[in-house]
This record gives C-alpha cells, structure tokens and sequence, in this order.
C-alpha cells in the first residue's frame, strides 16, 4: 500500500509524518520540484522511526514520478501563498498551473489513485484538479471541512474545559470567510452543544473558526501546517483503511443542496472508493441563506478559472 504526498513543505510534511507515525501506509512517497527537499524532509523522518516506532517507509523524490506508481491515494498541497503585490487572479493562475502539472503527472503513474486536493483557494484547485484528471468526482476531492472542524472543535473545546474528543461537529461550505458552521449539530457527548453554551460564545467560536487561518498568519506570519496536515493525514487514513468515516468533504455537487457544478464542503462518507455517500441535511432557513452566500464565493472564484483557460 503506497501513498503520495505532493509538496514537501510545512503541510505535506507534516502530513506524511503523521501518516508515517499513524502506520497508515507501507509506503509513503514524498514529492517535492526543490532539489534534495523531499529527499531531507523523507530522511530525517525517517530516522524517527525507532524512537517513535513506526515500520512505515518514507522515500523523497525531486520531481521523479516514476516513485509513485500505483499509489492507492495522492494528497496534493503544491502551490505557493499570495505574496505583496500578486491579486487573487494572479493567484488562481499560478497555483492552477501548478496543480494542473502534478495531477498530470500522478494520474500517469497511478491512474487509480484517489486525489485529496489541500492547495489553496481550495474549492477551486479541487476543481482544477478534477478536470485536469478526467476521473469521477468521487475520487477527486478537497481538504478544508476537515481542518475547519477541528479547529471549530479545539475552540469549543477550551470554553468547555472538555476533551475534543467528545465534541462532534459539522460545517459546510467554501474553505473561508464563508464556510458555514452549524451549531445546531453541534453535540458533546451526544448533547447539544446549544444546552452548554451560550448563543453569543458560540457565534464568537463560530466566528474566530471562521477566521482560523487567519490567526494564525497573524501569530506566525505564514500560514499553519500541524492541523491542516494532520486533517489531510485523517482523509487519506479513512480512505486506505476503508474506515466510512463521515467528514465534511470538498466535493462536485450535482444537484444537492440545490447546487449544481460546483466544488463545495458537505458531509460524506468517506471510504475505499472515495466519497461514497453525500448527506444531504435538513437545513434551516438561515443555515441555507448561509450555504447560498459561500456558494456564490467559491462560483465567483471558479468563473475566475473558467476564464483563465487554463485547464481544458
């Protein structure tokens, strides 16, 4: 069992090690275009092994694909940050270029592979991904619900003075300003989370995991990596181990929630085959005011793309 992860910086490296700790795969290829970056990053990982305690090999590449054939599941993070200067549009292009040329390149070796996409604007180099690699859309899908969670869960987590491992929640939407947590399934050990908060610390949580990434940028002046990688590492693990989990996923709508050719985060069920199910909610009337401003966010992006032609 192999799986890839494409980009050796901060987000896929921390993704491969915790897939490597986790035992998740026999194999873990990581794949960076900066000479000998991948080949470091994959070693001294490695060398972790006996302390930590993990069988799971890692091997680095510059940009050699061959490496990756027959990868069961490819996890996509190339790409760079808006730097001073670059508009989105100039954004969108170059990290479409980008990912536009690794899904080629994996798809040619492993066409079978699931694509979990964690490139940024996410919704949309999902998308770019997902006509670059002409496979179904159960099988190309993006990673920001997960992330957006967990972080809406950590949050809640501290105000309650609880484990985040009892707290279960789900948020849909784009990967931004416009995702949509929804309090109203929100649970603590199967007790809603509206008994034990108050209506206005938990529009404050819901607006600070909103603004997550932001803050922090703000603290470290780049973006994070531990938990968006170790999100994109919970995906691909439910993926190899046919787990079924459900997650809220970056996914093709064609129709659900009234929404039709467009990449956006719902709840599915995740497996061997990709997303196997998506779970349509019984949202409210404000729940779906909500999910209809993100939606026309990310169209809005995606419009940018389908001008740009960069993708066929």
């Amino acid at each position: 069992m192999k799986v890839t992860v494409i980009g050796a910086g901060n987000v896929g490296a921390t993704c491969a090690n915790v897939l490597a700790n986790r035992e998740v795969a026999n194999e873990i290829v990581l794949v960076d275009i900066k000479e000998n970056f991948a080949e470091g990053k994959a070693l001294d990982m490695w060398e972790t092994s006996p302390v930590t305690y993990f069988d799971s090999r890692i091997t680095g590449s510059t940009n050699n694909y061959e490496l990756t054939k027959d990868s069961e599941v490819v996890v996509i993070t190339s790409g760079i940050p808006r730097k001073p200067g670059m508009s989105r549009d100039d954004l969108i292009a170059t990290n479409a270029g980008i990912v536009k040329t690794v899904t080629e390149q994996a798809i040619k070796y492993s066409p079978n592979a699931k694509i979990v996409v964690v490139s940024n604007p996410l919704d949309v180099m999902t998308y770019c991904a997902y006509l670059t690699a002409k496979k179904p859309s159960t099988q190309v899908f993006g990673m920001a619900g997960v992330l957006d969670t967990a972080r809406y869960r950590s949050f809640l987590a501290l105000e309650l003075n609880v484990s985040p491992k009892d707290i279960q929640a789900i948020l849909m939407g784009g990967h931004g300003d416009t995702m949509v947590p929804l309090p109203r399934y929100t649970t603590v050990s199967g007790i809603p989370v509206t008994e034990l908060v108050s209506k206005e610390r938990i529009e404050a949580i819901v607006e600070r995991t909103k603004k997550g990434g932001g803050e922090i940028v703000k603290l470290l002046g780049t973006s994070g990596w531990y938990a968006p990688g170790a999100s994109a590492a919970q995906m691909v693990e439910a993926i190899v181990k046919d787990q079924k989990r459900i997650f809220p996923v970056c996914t093709w709508l064609q129709g659900e929630y009234g929404i039709k050719d467009l990449y956006l985060g719902v709840p599915v069920v995740l497996g061997k085959n990709g997303i196997e199910k998506i779970i349509e909610l019984d949202l409210n009337d404000s729940e779906k005011a909500l999910l209809k401003t993100s939606e026309d966010a990310v169209r809005k992006v995606k419009e940018v793309l389908d001008g740009m032609g960069v993708v066929a």
